[in-house]
């Protein structure tokens, strides 16, 4: 499934939406070369699970916690040099804990990720401000989620 949105602010309401439909232990792993939008979408969600604090990249920690009713494990796998970094983190209770744990670069851990995730890849267009946004997930129990999101977000286009 793909999406687009045209400009910055949209591609953040777009992951508002999203966060009324997410829930503790929900994985979602983003993908795009830099600047492609993966903070900004981050920042969408936290928005939309309420959280208050400020959201950057954490790039040179891995993972930032934001607490929370549901709180936020926002990873930026980047700069990552070996996997054993994660296993050092306890990264499995951030994928199975008490949150929601969204991943930049993903692609870098496949192997690490859980087999039920949703991974959203970002495409900057020829317009800077325009993302195209491939949805997709693994696991049954993200398919009925996607297709209420998307006709909620498309709903809101009209």
């Amino acid at each position: 499934m793909v999406v687009k949105t045209n400009s910055p602010d949209e591609t953040q309401e777009l992951a508002i939406l999203l966060s009324s439909y997410l829930k503790a232990g929900d994985v979602i792993s983003l993908t795009g070369d830099l600047g492609a939008g993966k903070t900004c979408f981050t920042q969408g969600i936290a928005k939309g699970l309420e959280i208050k604090e400020r959201i950057t990249s954490p790039t040179f920690n891995l993972i930032k916690e934001y607490k929370n009713a549901i709180p936020l494990y926002h990873f930026d796998v980047y700069r990552l040099n070996s996997v054993d970094e994660l296993y050092d983190l306890g990264y499995e209770e951030y994928f199975y804990g008490e949150g929601v744990a969204v991943i930049e670069w993903g692609d870098k851990i496949n192997s690490l990720l859980p087999e039920s995730l949703l991974e959203i890849e970002f495409h900057r267009m020829l317009d800077d401000n325009i993302r195209e946004i491939k949805i997709s997930y693994r696991g049954d129990c993200w398919g009925k989620t996607v297709r209420e999101w998307i006709k909620a977000w498309e709903s809101r286009k009209k």
